[in-house]
């Protein structure tokens, strides 16, 4: 690339959002001059060395979390089809036209390869059944039927995508990071990169994901566009035998249950169920490792556990303004007890408020899925508001799906989902910068692979509509 180009449309970031923004910019207008430029690299290059050696070596960025696909080329590849899940494009947009715009996607995601089957949607029985166990225990049900890509299985489609756009002439630019964007009069003029080089564009897309919400914030503190306080999300990570999870995962796959916590009344959720998976982690800039995890569709990967994440949303009040760096201080915690690794606790110690030693922990019927995990003392950790809402919260969980609150129930932490201070966008998801749009789970706009892709096609229409205006 020259020192200065000149583009119809430059997108940070090339995740699902603006993977699908560049969909369809190009499907619709073939001719248009499209620049993606990501920090990390192309898909058939995100390898991770911890897969063989099993030993974090400090990839610099993360082919985890960065590359070609986002945090979603090796994410258990759930599609929440549903508007309730995954985002706020409902009170952007309107529901029908969210329900619209996630079917367009799905499609989308069908035409690469993804697997036909959903769940959620043929046992209307055995979903009331959960759902009268959810209503005894003041948990709220949310009924989203999903699609399954499987981890490997997304990697494939993600691929077919990325040759997609290749093919159809839009331009990529790899192992580059935004410096920073250029703004004069109040109107966006394009992006200068780590490399000097100076791109143009009248409209520029913001679509980073959550690892790239911290350089977004300050980006909007440095320019003045207008942001509000956002959430953030922490808890930890659930692992027990499939056995204890098998009726809720042969009916739903993933069950959303949302619950209110008696002591204090905040809000915690069930996100990212892997059944028959493993749990991995995640590393963020300057060696920040949280905890996720995934699930293959391959039976040769599958193991005898289920995970799934217990998350707690914080929002604050002025005035704080720094969610982002409250959820790393908690992590960095964690990091610091564990020598840069994932802490685990059973949930019987956790009650009991005594650290998990490695012999307990062998005396576990459940065998943790993450080898490298260290046994501690989450009390440590988490502030005793959040350490009360997730035990209230497995309690609860008890009620629907016995078992889950045993004493050797297995949680992971820390797990953090970092979103950007909300980003203030209207319909168009234009900021108060002219031409700059922010988008993504990093615009703290959505929370999931399938809204993120909504949004994408979305902002595509706004920016071919005005250009046509």
């Amino acid at each position: 690339m020259n020192s200065s180009s000149n583009f119809d449309v430059i997108i940070i970031g090339a995740g699902p959002s603006g993977i699908f923004c560049a969909y369809e910019l190009i499907r619709q207008k073939p001719d248009m001059k499209i620049l993606m430029i990501e920090k990390g690299r192309p898909i058939e290059k995100r390898v991770c060395p911890k897969r063989t050696t099993k030993v974090c070596v400090g990839c610099k960025p993360c082919s985890i979390t960065t590359g070609f696909a986002g945090a979603g080329a090796f994410s258990d590849g759930k599609l929440s089809l549903s508007p309730d899940v995954g985002g706020n494009l409902p009170e952007i947009l309107g529901y029908d036209k969210t329900v619209e715009l996630l079917k367009e996607s799905d499609n989308i995601y069908l035409k690469f390869g993804a697997d036909t089957n959903v769940y959620g949607v043929d046992k209307q029985k055995e979903i009331e059944e959960i759902r009268r166990k959810a209503i005894t225990a003041n948990l709220k049900l949310i009924e989203c039927p999903i699609r399954h890509l499987g981890t490997e299985e997304g990697y494939k489609i993600y691929t077919r995508l990325e040759e997609h756009l290749l093919a159809q002439g839009v331009r990529m630019e790899f192992n580059t990071m935004v410096k920073d964007i250029i703004i004069e009069d109040g109107q966006v003029k394009g992006v200068i990169t780590d490399k000097n080089e100076t791109c143009y564009a009248p409209e520029v897309v913001s679509a980073i994901g959550r690892e790239g919400s911290d350089w977004f914030s300050h980006i909007c503190n440095d320019h003045g566009i207008e942001t509000r306080v956002g959430t953030v999300d922490i808890g930890v990570r659930v692992e027990v035998r499939d056995e204890v999870m098998k009726f809720l995962n042969e009916n739903l796959y993933e069950a959303k249950l949302v619950y209110y916590t008696p002591t204090f009344d905040d809000k915690v959720r069930t996100f990212c169920t892997n059944p028959s998976g493993e749990v991995a982690t995640e590393y963020y800039e300057n060696g920040l490792a949280v905890v996720n995890g995934h699930a293959y569709k391959s039976k040769e990967y599958k193991t005898n556990n289920t995970n799934f994440a217990l998350l707690v949303s914080k929002n604050f009040t002025k005035p704080f303004n720094e969610p982002i760096e409250y959820g790393k201080h908690i992590a960095q915690l964690s990091n610091m007890l564990c020598g840069g690794r994932i802490m685990v606790q059973t949930f019987g110690d956790f009650q009991r408020g005594r650290r998990t030693t490695e012999e307990r922990l062998c005396r576990n019927n459940l065998i943790p899925t993450l080898k490298d995990a260290v046994p501690g003392d989450l009390s440590l950790v988490f502030p005793h508001r959040i350490m009360t809402d997730i035990k209230e919260m497995l309690l609860a969980l008890d009620k629907v799906t016995p078992g889950i609150a045993g004493d050797e129930t297995l949680l992971y932490g820390v797990e953090v989902k970092f979103y950007s201070n909300k980003v203030v966008v209207d319909a168009d998801f234009e900021t108060s910068v002219r031409g700059l749009r922010a988008i993504g789970d990093g615009a703290s706009v959505t929370r999931g692979l399938q809204q993120a892709s909504a949004n994408g096609i979305s902002v595509a229409r706004s920016i071919l509509a005005k250009a046509n205006a």
